[in-house]
């Protein structure tokens, strides 16, 4: 299949003066200090850059460092086309902020430890980056800053220099606005929208309340910035796809129809194929890659809970025991959530696994201690399914690769996510229902019932063939000519005007 026409962007750390002068336009990223608004950004800046726009992506030392550190290489996805700018990452200085490890123990599975750095970044990076602003604005006609809607203080005044416009993006799926606009009791016009809107009231559709998701101190943060987003600007970007959420995005149009809402995801590559360089396998092919190439087609359950989840021992036995018990191959990521600085110090908790587990599940599975390669694995022909906190990054991976999840949140917009995957897109299934008590442990019975009901079930293939038409339609639509090309293509257009 022909997949999207971009070509990976080799990254530079660069400082304002070596900017080239007079260009047309140039784009500044400002995302929140967290892996999974990072990625979106990062991936945002690559297809952009493929349309020859200077690319400029600011934060801390730290957190650019960790961008870069994990960065997908976008295989054939990204090589079609040769001319493109460099992103240029501009580390800027801040007080040093609080690192603490994560709390497996703590009922709440939000990362409160992180609060900290998002505080820090939020106060300290609004004066470098209007220094920085100033020092662009002579030397573009334009100066576009899309800033994480988290990060909305830091954008504050920017208005005042004339030739910057700035935009929000919206890291969560069009869908969970929607059910904020539906607890606001935000108003919609037109009897087909009134309609439409009560289908998808939260108790219809077993929806938390959002106080259930986030703990009440990254409540009040949210709250404070979008307080502080602009009220006038260019636009509002989402890491949406018509294909997937037109019906939401419609919603969010009519609802606040003041501004102008671009759906321009997915940003995550969509195709990759790392494994061949210059028709040679690379070196640095990871180990699970060349297990997997050994599997039968669609016979691999990855499991993986992102960057931000920490687990007790006893879970993590359950999980261990669950995964043996179902027979089924697998590859578990199993690593301690992100601290907010990732480079600091070595005390990373290894989770230990039951005694003589290797043995006991043979080249049955793999567990994987370190950084995995995630869309490698996902886009591989042997991954049939995905165990996973449905945070959106994870959501867009296996919608756009045709993977189907076991849907476990854990906290933020992912129980509203796991919704969408199972009882509204149908490429799912639930392994915890949000109502369970937050601290329960899910049996290894419960991990091994849902893993078969995923992998060998009628159910699961059915949920698999839903995944493989979603993803192959979403993939068309990224095609020269298709819908969500032709808006990016769009809004290329608008900010170059």
């Amino acid at each position: 299949m022909n997949n999207q026409n971009y070509v990976i962007p080799t990254v530079a750390t660069a400082t304002a003066s070596e900017n080239s002068d007079h260009l047309p336009v140039v784009v500044v990223m400002v995302p929140l200090p967290a892996q999974g608004h990072l990625n979106q950004l990062l991936h945002l800046s690559r297809l952009l850059s493929t349309f020859h726009i200077p690319i400029h992506f600011v934060g801390t030392a730290t957190h650019n460092c960790q961008a870069r550190l994990r960065c997908v290489d976008g295989g054939d996805d990204y090589r079609h086309r040769r001319h493109h700018h460099p992103i240029q990452f501009h580390d800027f200085d801040i007080p040093p902020f609080p690192s603490p490890p994560p709390n497996p123990s703590a009922i709440h599975k939000f990362p409160s430890h992180l609060i900290p750095a998002f505080t820090a970044a939020t106060v300290h990076l609004h004066r470098p980056l209007t220094v920085f602003l100033h020092s662009l604005s002579p030397k573009a006609k334009r100066v576009i800053v899309i800033h994480d809607s988290l990060m909305s203080s830091v954008v504050q005044g920017v208005h005042t220099i004339p030739n910057v416009e700035s935009y929000s993006f919206h890291s969560v799926s069009a869908f969970a606005v929607v059910l904020h606009y539906l607890e606001r009791k935000a108003v919609v016009t037109g009897r087909d929208m009134a309609a439409f809107y009560d289908k998808l009231l939260p108790e219809k559709l077993n929806v938390p309340p959002l106080d259930e998701c986030f703990p009440a101190e990254f409540l009040e943060f949210i709250r404070s910035q979008f307080h502080q987003l602009p009220k006038m600007g260019g636009g509002k970007i989402y890491n949406a796809c018509r294909v997937i959420e037109g019906q939401f995005l419609e919603v969010i149009e009519r609802v606040e129809h003041e501004f102008h809402h671009w759906a321009l995801g997915p940003f995550n590559p969509l195709k990759i194929s790392p494994s061949l360089k210059n028709g040679q396998e690379s070196s640095s092919k990871h180990k699970c890659l060349t297990w997997l190439d050994q599997q039968d087609p669609r016979s691999v359950i990855y499991v993986s809970f992102g960057t931000t989840t920490a687990m007790e021992d006893e879970q993590i036995k359950e999980i261990a025991n669950g995964l043996a018990s179902s027979h089924q191959k697998f590859i578990w990521v199993l690593r301690d959530a992100d601290k907010a600085d990732i480079f600091e110090g070595n005390d990373v908790k290894i989770s230990e696994l039951p005694k003589g587990y290797e043995d006991l599940i043979g080249d049955r599975g793999l567990v994987i201690r370190e950084w995995a390669p995630q869309l490698e694995i996902l886009s591989h022909r042997a991954t049939g399914g995905f165990m996973t906190h449905c945070g959106w990054n994870s959501c867009m991976e296996s919608i756009t690769t045709g993977v189907p999840v076991a849907a476990w949140p854990m906290h933020s917009d992912q129980p509203r996510n796991t919704v969408l995957m199972t009882a509204v897109l149908r490429v799912g299934v639930v392994v915890k229902e949000w109502g369970q008590k937050q601290g329960e442990v899910v049996a290894a019975a419960v991990v091994e019932e849902v893993v078969r009901r995923l992998m060998v079930s009628e159910e699961g293939a059915e949920i698999r063939r839903n995944s493989e038409r979603l993803g192959e339609a979403v993939r068309r639509s990224m095609e020269d000519g298709g819908d969500s090309r032709r808006e990016l293509e769009a809004f290329v257009a608008h900010i170059t005007r």
